[in-house]
């Protein structure tokens, strides 16, 4: 037998050999409990939305994930530890559509999104809400940009920090508009809506959870919902788009993955059984009280989300000349 012909059957039997493997890989997976980073501090919508199937996929799966918070860098720490750990299944992460965004507001990203990470798949998906305080005369989104467009560069708006998904909405918004309005960052949600109760800008995009409980009592006007449905948190108050202003929509998603290289078996039992958790009766009435929809999806489906999305946000940024200072 001749070298090329010796090569080619070893390579044969290699790969017969881990075909037979991996079928008994995804049975004997997993073996001990899996880390679920979630790259934000706790009580933050991400966080939230991983604590919400934790406990029934670990159910699924038949050992626990554990929930580890790893904030930092507008969440491109905990998704570098995830993107650098073992593709063995035992390390993945949970993130919002700042996978999509941050690659575009970040000159030096320490992983490359789709390069680096292998989408498991979706998890829910959660609106925003535009909100402004008492102060403020405009009652419709309509009267908001017609009093945006006789003072422009005089309104300002809230956000839980540049790169957001507060910071992004109203950026998405400000652009369907063609308003301008100055952006004040703050160091999460929770500062920026008390200042925007307070009066010291007019307005926030908080997510609807976090907004709900100061609407309800008074303390915020609620102007429109910012995806594409009206909300079962906010059932009276429109979609943005429906209360004046068609063509906008922005909606947070929620994405787990894991390291590129992971083993195809691996990451089709973990996306079967987080399938599984989010179809469960008891799974989805817990995240609807939360605000969110759970978006089930194959991997591909994940994968192509991002594909789709990376393009927009890096256009919307630079045509924004947002930064992330």
């Amino acid at each position: 037998m001749n070298r090329r012909s010796l090569f080619g059957a070893c390579a044969a039997v290699a790969m017969t050999t881990l075909s037979a493997a991996m079928p008994a890989l995804a049975q004997s997976y997993p073996d001990r409990p899996v880390r679920l980073i979630v790259p934000y501090a706790p009580g933050g919508s991400a966080d939230i939305a991983a604590r919400l199937i934790s406990d029934e996929w670990g159910k699924a799966l038949g050992k626990p994930l554990v929930v580890e918070n790893k904030a930092g860098a507008g969440g491109n720490l905990g998704v570098a530890e995830v993107a650098k750990s073992a593709g063995d299944g035992y390390t993945v992460g949970l993130q919002t559509v700042s996978l999509a965004i941050n690659p575009a507001l970040t000159p030096r990203m320490p992983y490359d999104t789709l390069k680096d990470l292998a989408p498991i798949g979706m998890v829910a998906s959660s609106q925003h809400v535009l909100v402004v305080n008492e102060q403020v005369p405009a009652r419709s989104v309509k009267e908001l940009i017609a009093l945006a467009k006789s003072r422009p560069g005089k309104l300002s708006y809230a956000s839980a920090g540049t790169g957001s998904t507060f910071h992004m909405s109203a950026e998405l918004f400000k652009a369907v508009a063609g308003i301008s309005i100055v952006h004040i960052p703050y160091r999460g949600g929770g500062p920026a809506l008390s200042d925007t109760i307070g009066g010291q800008v007019e307005m926030a995009f908080p997510v609807l959870s976090a907004a709900q409980g100061h609407v309800q009592a008074g303390k915020l006007r609620a102007l429109g919902v910012t995806g594409a449905k009206r909300s079962a948190l906010m059932p009276s108050v429109p979609t943005i788009a429906e209360a004046g202003l068609p063509g906008y929509s922005f909606e947070t998603w929620f994405m787990v993955f894991a390291p590129a290289g992971t083993p195809k078996p691996v990451i089709d039992k973990l996306n079967a059984t987080l399938n599984a958790t989010l179809a469960a009766q008891a799974v989805k009435e817990r995240m609807a009280k939360e605000g969110f929809d759970a978006t089930p999806s194959t991997p591909a489906q994940a994968r192509a989300r991002l594909e789709k999305e990376l393009p927009q946000w890096a256009r919307l940024v630079k045509e924004r000349g947002i930064t992330a200072d």
